[in-house]
C-alpha cells in the first residue's frame, strides 16, 4: 500500500468542487497482515471526522462534505463483496483510442 518513500497520497474531493491532496506517512504499516490493512482502511472511512496533523497546522475534515477519496498507490489487499477488484478507469480519451 505504501510507496517506496513510505507514504500514501490521499486526495479528497469535496461537494463544492474543491480538491485537496496530502501525503500521509505510515498510514498502514507494510508488515501488517491483509486482514489488518482492510480493517484499518474501513475504520478510517467510517469516521465522521478525519484529522490530519501537518507540520504547520492540524486539519479537520468533515466526511459529510467529501464525495470521493483517492489513495495512491492502490490497496490490492482490500477485497470483499463491496470491492471491484479488477477495475479500470475509462475516460473520454481512453474510450476514443480503442
Amino acid at each position: 500500500m505504501q510507496t517506496q518513500d513510505g507514504y500514501t497520497q490521499i486526495t479528497f474531493y469535496y461537494l463544492d468542487g474543491r480538491t485537496e491532496s496530502y501525503q500521509v506517512y505510515n498510514l498502514v504499516d507494510s508488515s501488517e497482515l491483509e486482514q489488518e490493512i482492510r480493517q484499518e482502511v474501513r475504520r478510517f472511512l467510517d469516521k465522521p471526522w478525519w484529522i490530519l496533523h501537518l507540520p504547520e497546522e492540524t486539519i479537520f475534515i468533515n466526511t459529510a462534505n467529501v464525495i470521493k477519496v483517492e489513495m495512491k498507490p492502490s490497496i490490492p489487499e482490500l477485497r470483499g463483496e463491496d470491492v471491484f477488484s479488477d477495475a479500470q478507469r475509462v475516460t473520454a480519451l481512453t474510450r476514443s483510442s480503442r
